[in-house]
């Protein structure tokens, strides 16, 4: 199984060293979809919920945390036709490979990834290099420390 739209020429081509921090946008399905492509009683929110439950920790053992997630409640400055974003978040990775390692595990691959499928129409992660943040974007210190 392969991740959908995953671009791993692309991000092996960076510096896999340096941490990264990537932006997803999400736009949802009404309706979750199955393992078929057929609409589920499901909303698409509650199949990213579910998503986002199995993901987190498979995120956290590659050192990686969540920064920032909220909804997309309006387009600002753009088409909103071109751009119909329901939901964003701010995910850090303490390297591009950490990032890589987990999208191509086992375990994303045979339970994120079809949920994920199964909530987004559309789901667009950018990899991004910190050029200005007020926010600290270092890895989480292990209980103890």
């Amino acid at each position: 199984m392969d991740v959908k739209g995953l671009n791993i020429e692309a991000i092996r081509a960076l510096p896999q060293g340096e941490p990264v921090v990537m932006v997803n946008l999400m736009r949802f399905h009404a309706r979750a979809l199955d393992g078929q492509g057929r609409a589920t009683p499901e909303t698409g929110w509650e199949a990213y919920l579910r998503y986002s439950k199995a993901t987190a920790p498979l995120i956290k053992a590659r050192g990686g945390t969540i920064l920032w997630a909220g909804t997309a409640d309006a387009i600002a400055v753009g088409d909103p036709a071109t751009h119909p974003w329901h939901y964003v978040a701010l995910v850090f990775y303490p390297t591009r490979a950490a990032f890589l390692d987990m999208m191509t595990s086992e375990a994303y691959q045979t339970t994120s990834e079809p949920l994920r499928v199964a909530a987004c129409a559309e789901h667009v992660i950018v990899a991004t290099t910190e050029a200005y943040s007020k926010l600290v974007a270092t890895a989480p210190r292990p209980h103890g420390d």
